[in-house]
């Protein structure tokens, strides 16, 4: 998928719409994982993968060929400058707080393990099975979506 734009002025306004309409999709995930509500993040996930999969694309294309936004006028050069910085800023908080939420959730899952490795390699110290071995461990299946 690419923009259809046929001229520089229409690529950057196209362009600028596209910056700006994924940054209010990342910003709304972003306030679902400060809300710690990371369920409703996935809400819009398809809609912003493919608005992503678009920006990167048309980034591209235009680190390849600057000169598609050559005839553009500069105040809409300025308007993309200022959106993608925007963009780039709820992006670096966006990634922050997806960082945040990946350590608490691999810390309460390596919490689980060991809780049940403790459990399970119990030994009392007297009576009949005091000696007796640890049972050998089962794996532990965890929904991705958890």
């Amino acid at each position: 998928m690419a923009l259809a734009a046929s001229t520089s002025t229409e690529r950057v306004e196209q362009l600028i719409l596209l910056t700006e309409r994924l940054t209010s999709l990342i910003a709304e995930q972003l306030r679902a994982f400060e809300a710690r509500r990371p369920h409703d993040a996935a809400g819009n996930a398809e809609e912003t993968a493919r608005l992503a999969n678009l920006y990167r694309h048309e980034s591209l294309k235009l680190k390849a060929n600057p000169s598609l936004l050559a005839d553009a006028p500069m105040e809409l050069k300025e308007r993309l400058v200022a959106a993608t910085r925007a963009f780039d800023a709820v992006l670096a908080r966006h990634g922050r707080a997806v960082e945040a939420a990946k350590t608490i959730t691999e810390g309460l899952i390596r919490a689980i393990a060991e809780e049940v490795h403790k459990q399970r390699h119990a030994v009392a110290s007297y009576g009949p099975k005091a000696m007796q071995a640890p049972r050998p461990a089962t794996p532990v299946a965890l929904n991705r979506r958890a």
